[in-house]
């Protein structure tokens, strides 16, 4: 039995996470885990929300909340996610805790006394206008590597090129689009440059890693490490324990790996056995860590350099880093820039299963791979529905209206049960070498194989004609279905039990890998459903661009007093000019979740340019703007594709959106009709409920069913 410890990156509390999360770093450890847990071994699975990055204080500040306001409400929204997924987490934490927090300023203590820490004065980026230290995730400029216009401070997410203060390009505070100058400081410095050889020879041996990974690290050593700050100037995080350094906190990219041995540890205390972490630390365990590929070095490199630094905690064994999954505009997934397609979401509309299913299938495991509704529906309804649940049903169903119960007093020599055999132990390889894509596609092959099989055994003919050959025949194909959902169990945790409740061989404890090749004397068998549902995606053809934007900043037009020109962000930043001051206050604005269509030709009203159109409801003289709750991103409302091709204000009136009244799932239109209101737009004659992140929009406050929108 092995002990394996599963790490898995920390996702940012700073917004909804979001299927590159899933595809990237969080479903396969997931996959990972249950099989090995299937195989008998010990298994410690972690992660938890990281609170306390910069890009959390950035969205406190756009929503004028407090950091830790905006970390807990997302580590609940994250959490209630990574659970209706059913990722199998022993422990799903955070880093703002008290426990985190002692881990980690231990480790630090414990760095200092060994003398890897020593403080140094440099220059950082510092904003003028806001008289602050920026950190890293306020900076933004061109990466001097690539040419990305977009790269933060510290990294470019790009090509992965690591910044020093000073080396990134056009550098400007994202809060103020103002340049940034640097100023000197002084903070804590962790001397990598002592680790260079010890982390070559760490790596020497590492030629089972995928060669993206193995090349990316060993080349950041040949290209030199440089010392690294531990501390900065912030005030959101955990402070350094030594008295001299007021105004600082240690560094995210420090304290967020540590949360890995805290978050262990933290498992170990609530299981009653305080102790037991060190079994997975410091006895013989291996640490498999999956994280996207732009987390590499800090667990190649950073992190096994802060292992060594303290001497009694395990090294990374196998770092397992995908690539990115992108959207039909080829960028990846960003809560930052919003846009991205959240787990949130999905819920309302898909099973859980329709996720794993479609994100295993197109992981980005050696290249960068394209979400898009159209592909999931094709694969969902083609492979998982039509493919394997077709089989599990056709055999189930036909088994328990004619039979009920099949025994099998006699050993069967079939050439199929041999197939799937063969089949369970290709998948086993490839979870174990982390080709979890190809795990899949063996399974999906094997239900092919027995879809193809039932159609030789010709059942619905052998009944009438040879009960016992019919009987052994099904026995066969109910053996190769428990088979396939034992060995799919990895991936698809709720079918795969539902199909041995209706074999009527679950018992908790029964998923265990060893019994997949296991002789079942017979079946007595439950009534069986389907167990997966067809998708049916709604196609969008209007040539509407809506989105989802908060407004950032409002002030009255110099030249024009029933206007105010805002400024908006919609996953990009717009200047747009709206008539609202006759109904809204400059500061009722600011920060005000809106509705745009942003892809409405650029329009000069009184000699200021306007970039799209705020929606807004009106009836009797009244205006409301449409909103979504607060912590819905800025991006495309559900079902709606950015860059559509522009559109003149004369062709955006010919669309019919109106207020409507929605109450048991009806919406109605009837002015006298009260309860929550919600826009929609109206498909032909058929209205059709405007959705961000699976919530309505709504207006601004009530004013009546009916009500048209502009």
């Amino acid at each position: 039995m092995e002990k394996i410890v599963v790490n898995v990156a920390w996702p940012y509390a700073n917004g909804p996470i979001h299927v590159g999360h899933v595809a990237g770093s969080l479903l396969a450890p997931d996959i990972f885990a249950r099989y090995h847990r299937m195989k008998g071994n010990r298994v410690l699975m972690v992660s938890g929300s990281d609170q306390h990055g910069t890009p959390v204080t950035l969205v406190a500040e756009k929503e004028k909340k407090t950091p830790e306001e905006i970390a807990e409400k997302y580590h609940a929204i994250n959490k209630d996610s990574i659970e209706w997924l059913g990722l199998s987490f022993d422990i799903y934490t955070k880093t703002h805790t008290e426990n985190h927090f002692r881990v980690v300023q231990d480790f630090f203590r414990r760095l200092d006394e060994k003398g890897y820490f020593y403080l140094k004065k440099t220059n950082q980026y510092f904003c003028v206008r806001d008289d602050r230290f920026l950190a890293d995730t306020y900076v933004q400029g061109r990466c001097p590597k690539c040419g990305y216009e977009e790269a933060k401070g510290n990294q470019c997410e790009i090509c992965g090129t690591t910044f020093e203060p000073g080396e990134l390009l056009n550098a400007k505070c994202i809060l103020c689009g103002n340049p940034t100058i640097l100023r000197e400081t002084e903070n804590v410095f962790f001397a990598l440059s002592k680790f260079s050889d010890a982390l070559m020879k760490y790596l020497s041996d590492k030629e089972f890693w995928r060669p993206s990974v193995l090349e990316f690290s060993k080349n950041w050593i040949i290209s030199g490490l440089n010392d690294r700050a531990v501390t900065r100037d912030l005030d959101w995080g955990i402070p350094p324990p030594i008295s001299n350094l007021n105004g600082k906190v240690i560094y995210v990219w420090f304290e967020a790996v540590i949360g890995y041995l805290s978050a262990s540890i933290e498992w170990a205390k609530n299981s009653g056995r305080p102790d037991e972490w060190k079994e997975f630390w410091k006895d013989d365990a291996h640490h498999y860590y999956f994280m996207g590929k732009d987390n590499i070095p800090f667990h190649t490199i950073i992190w096994p350099a802060m292992l060594m630094g303290h001497g009694e905690l395990a090294l990374p064994y196998q770092v397992v880093a995908n690539q990115y999954l992108t959207s039909s505009d080829t960028r990846k997934f960003s809560k930052s820039r919003g846009g991205a397609v959240t787990v949130l979401s999905l819920k309302e509309s898909f099973q859980p299963e329709h996720i794993r299913y479609y994100l295993t299938a197109i992981m980005p495991e050696l290249h960068d791979s394209e979400f898009s509704f159209e592909d999931m529906e094709q694969k969902v309804n083609n492979e998982l529905v039509a493919t394997l649940g077709n089989y599990y049903h056709r055999v189930l169903s036909f088994s328990f209206k004619n039979f009920g119960s099949i025994n099998m007093d006699r050993e069967i020599d079939d050439e199929m049960l041999k197939e799937a055999d063969r089949a369970a132990e290709e998948v086993g390889r490839y979870i174990e070498g982390c080709e979890f894509k190809k795990g899949l596609k063996t399974i999906m092959e094997l239900a092919q194989k027995g879809n193809q099989y039932f159609d030789r055994c010709a059942p619905w003919h052998t009944v009438k004609t040879d009960r016992e050959k019919c009987a052994r025949d099904l026995y066969v194909n109910l053996e190769v279905i428990r088979k396939i959902a034992l060995m799919s169990h990895p991936y698809l945790p709720f079918s795969s039990e539902q199909i041995l409740r209706f074999l009527g061989v679950w018992e908790d404890g029964y998923a265990v890998w060893a019994h997949i090749k296991e002789r079942r004397a017979g079946y007595t068998l439950h009534e069986p459903k389907p167990v997966f549902s067809k998708l049916v995606i709604s196609k969008e053809t209007l040539p509407l661009d809506l989105r989802v934007g908060r407004i950032i900043s409002a002030s009255r037009h110099p030249a024009a007093d029933r206007l105010l020109v805002l400024e908006v962000d919609i996953g990009e930043k717009r200047q747009i000019v709206a008539g609202l001051s006759e109904y809204y206050r400059e500061e009722e604005l600011v920060g005000k979740k809106v509705i745009v269509v942003a892809n409405l030709q650029p329009a000069k009203l009184r000699g200021l340019e306007s970039d799209g159109m705020l929606l807004a409801a009106e009836k009797d003289g009244r205006v409301k703007l449409l909103t979504v709750d607060d912590d819905i991103p800025s991006g495309p409302l559900d079902g709606f594709t950015p860059g559509k091709e522009r559109i003149s204000l004369d062709e955006f009136r010919r669309f019919d959106l109106r207020i409507a009244v929605e109450r048991d799932g009806e919406l109605l239109l009837e002015e006298n009709e009260v309860g929550q209101e919600v826009a929609v737009l109206f498909e032909g004659d058929v209205p059709r409920k405007l959705t961000a992140s699976g919530r309505p929009v709504r207006s601004d406050g009530r004013i009546g069913a009916g009500a048209k929108i502009r």
